[in-house]
């Protein structure tokens, strides 16, 4: 019986490493996957997040992007053109 555990333990060790090599490679971590933007871009979108969105903005500077993304689709009807570009350019 112990030689039978002493086997399993083994081949776990042995197999362990070799099925997690046969896996594809994983992409580096994303350090934002929400960008802010350039400059030129969060200007452009300012005033609409100042205006449809303001709820989501922080006063420390730690705004919930994810939430203010998702206020400025909510609202893409009635913000910017130019804000309309910025998302578009990013895929949203």
């Amino acid at each position: 019986m112990l030689r039978l555990s002493g086997v399993t333990i083994a081949v776990l060790l042995v197999a362990g490493p070799a099925a997690l090599a046969q896996l594809p490679a994983q992409p580096p971590p994303v350090q934002n996957s929400i960008s802010q933007g350039t400059e030129q871009e969060r200007a452009a979108c300012h005033p609409d997040v100042i205006r449809y969105c303001k709820q989501f903005v922080r006063e420390d500077g730690q705004d919930d992007v994810f939430s203010i993304l998702g206020c400025l689709q909510t609202n893409r009807s009635k913000i910017s053109g130019s804000c309309q570009q910025v998302l578009a350019s990013h895929g949203q």
